[in-house]
């Protein structure tokens, strides 16, 4: 039996710890913590405003469910190209030109007449996300230095910022008027215009920042050899299927049971500001604490959990089942952290990162579109409820194993042949 010495133990190479003294710890806290709370409100403060949107474009239930769809199936179908074009422009460059784009499509998109274009724009204002989930760790984990663990922490912090912001600002930014849905979603656009300044000054600094290929033979083989790369991609799009489904569908549920349009929003953000709290904690308990899969599966449970209360305990107030939900929702911000942590180098970080995030957005689409689907076949909200509880369970087994000790970097490269002893 053949033994191999045990790799050395992870640390920032010295190129690494030059291209983050060139980027700055500064600049690149301020980089991180604008593209994070811009990556979400332009899909987040839709849901509250559903009904205001389709009503106004004439369109109904159908409309409804495919744009809580659509930024999961954008994400996924553009996530997809995000590692070629960043192989061109760098990670930095990408980042910075898909948020132009992210700006015009926010700021255009509550002003056209046809619902046609306004599904166009909305695709438009999701790239820089659907980019951004691909190569902002990728690009945290080529500039961060000594700094990852706290700029994952930060990423993952104010991701969940921004997604409460956009649910919960979301009718109030109306301002009472019967149009005012198209001034709440232009807010974001305007928003949107900050981080392209500061990156463009990143970009100065880090000018074209792919990281290099590793040398010929090093890092062969498919990420799909990996399982602990499928079961992130599996836990990654069930816990979007869940975050996606509560973002457009929640809140309709919640107004059909008799709650108002303003506390159904809020209710959702509350949701999401639980994101807040695991993005503060999950780097670290990722990084350091026993029983990990067993932490992680649990999320999954929880998640089911908040289902079956709503469904079955209508009574108690749907506060308490957001707040179960949003613990459960503490699998997104593993997920992501989960990615540079299972992985040591930048390049398999970015090829995981591009691998787990398009495929599991494009699963997590199914998800809205399935329960919608239910819905409108059954008119039985319960049936609804008992779907995404499914999914829930089906989260805590992904969970489970995605959070196994286990580096993809050494689960992709073919066995060495054995060696004849003579």
């Amino acid at each position: 039996m053949s033994t191999r010495p045990a790799p050395p133990a992870p640390g920032p190479a010295p190129a690494a710890t030059a291209r983050a003294a060139a980027v700055g710890g500064l600049l690149a806290i301020v980089a991180v913590l604008l593209v994070a709370v811009n990556l979400r409100p332009g899909a987040t403060s839709v849901g509250p405003l559903m009904e205001q949107v389709v009503g106004a474009y004439g369109q109904g239930a159908a409309a409804a469910g495919l744009l809580t769809a659509l930024p999961c199936l954008t994400f996924g179908v553009l996530g997809i190209a995000a590692v070629p074009i960043s192989r061109r422009l760098g990670l930095t460059g990408t980042v910075l030109a898909s948020f132009v784009l992210v700006g015009i499509g926010l700021l255009l998109r509550p002003t056209v007449d046809s619902f046609a274009l306004f599904l166009g724009l909305s695709v438009l204002a999701l790239l820089g996300p659907a980019l951004g989930n691909v190569l902002v760790p990728a690009w945290i984990k080529l500039h961060g230095g000594r700094r990852v663990v706290a700029l994952m922490t930060l990423y993952s912090v104010v991701l969940a910022v921004g997604g409460t912001l956009g649910a919960g600002l979301a009718v109030p930014l109306t301002g009472g008027e019967a149009d005012g849905w198209r001034v709440s979603l232009q807010t974001w656009g305007m928003l949107a215009a900050i981080p392209v300044v500061v990156w463009a000054l990143v970009l100065r600094r880090t000018g074209h920042d792919f990281p290099p290929a590793p040398p010929e033979g090093a890092l062969r083989g498919s990420l799909l050899r990996s399982r602990t790369a499928i079961a992130l991609a599996i836990m990654f799009g069930l816990q979007a299927t869940n975050a996606y489904t509560q973002f457009g569908m929640l809140p309709q549920i919640l107004t059909e049971s008799g709650v108002s349009p303003a506390r159904a929003g809020l209710t959702v953000a509350l949701i999401s500001a639980w994101g807040i709290v695991a993005g503060l904690v999950m780097p670290t308990v990722i990084a350091r604490a026993p029983g990990l899969p067993w932490i992680v599966g649990a999320f999954g449970v929880l998640t089911a959990a908040g289902y079956l209360g709503l469904w079955l305990l209508p009574g108690v107030s749907p506060l308490v089942w957001a707040c179960v939900l949003g613990v459960g929702g503490f699998a997104f911000p593993t997920a992501i952290a989960l990615i540079p942590a299972r992985s040591r180098s930048a390049l398999v970080t970015a090829r995981l990162s591009g691998m787990v995030q398009p495929l599991g957005y494009i699963l997590a689409a199914v998800g809205p579109l399935l329960a919608g689907a239910l819905l409108d076949l059954t008119a039985s909200v319960p049936v609804v409820l008992g779907f995404l509880a499914l999914t829930g369970l089906g989260l805590a087994v992904a969970g489970f194993r995605a959070a196994l000790p286990r580096m993809v970097d050494d689960e992709i490269v073919p066995p060495a042949p054995a060696r004849a002893v003579g």
